[in-house]
């Protein structure tokens, strides 16, 4: 299989379609605070970033900052993961890599990530998951996947990390692993693919 010892992936955009379950998750708070609906520009910062982030983005008051993060915490993402519609191919991937790959998640979620992964049938498909909550610093900042590298004492091109954003193209680069950019022809990338099914092709390399 090439000389990629790790698959890694980020979660939003690239495992899920998330569009629908954070927008309205997003817009929910923001009615509750009686504020209008996120504009498209928003709308994409949220999508790359951690939820802290995108709160202190969108309701940047800090005393609105602060009821915006208790009626988050109280309200929970799990009304909300319905609306993620998993990658056609997600599973075959996963099932594939085994036993020759290790699989990983790289994903600025924090305290959601392990609620998705049982709610769509997907525990036991990865050998480790880094969320925002694991590092001191979340992408773009490279420790997601250098921790990934750190555990599977594998080197930084071994990995192919499979991302759809800048804050995933930046995180690879300094990391220096190889990116498969995800539905995302505007990214710099090693690889760019339209379906998660194309990374069997890459990962197998030449026949």
């Amino acid at each position: 299989m090439a000389n990629f010892k790790v698959i890694a992936f980020d979660c939003d955009g690239v495992m899920f379609d998330t569009q629908k379950a954070n927008r309205t998750y997003y817009n929910d708070i923001l009615a509750y605070l009686d504020k209008p609906p996120m504009t498209d520009k928003q709308f994409a910062y949220c999508q790359m970033a951690t939820a802290d982030q995108a709160l202190a983005y969108l309701v940047p008051d800090e005393h609105e900052f602060a009821a915006a993060q208790a009626f988050r915490k109280k309200q929970g993402y799990g009304p909300y993961i319905r609306y993620m519609q998993m990658a056609p191919d997600l599973v075959d991937v996963l099932a594939w890599c085994r036993p020759g790959l290790k699989t990983a998640i790289a994903t600025n979620r924090a305290d959601t990530m392990n609620r998705v992964l049982t709610e769509h049938g997907l525990d036991g498909y990865f050998d480790l998951v880094v969320t925002a909550l694991d590092v001191g610093n979340p992408k773009p900042h490279p420790e997601q996947l250098i921790r990934i590298i750190d555990v599977f004492r594998v080197r930084p091109e071994e990995v192919l990390y499979i991302g759809d954003s800048s804050v995933d193209q930046e995180a690879a680069r300094s990391a220096g692993v190889v990116l498969a950019a995800c539905c995302n022809r505007d990214m710099a990338a090693d690889y760019h693919i339209d379906r998660l099914g194309e990374i069997k092709a890459i990962a197998a390399g030449p026949s």
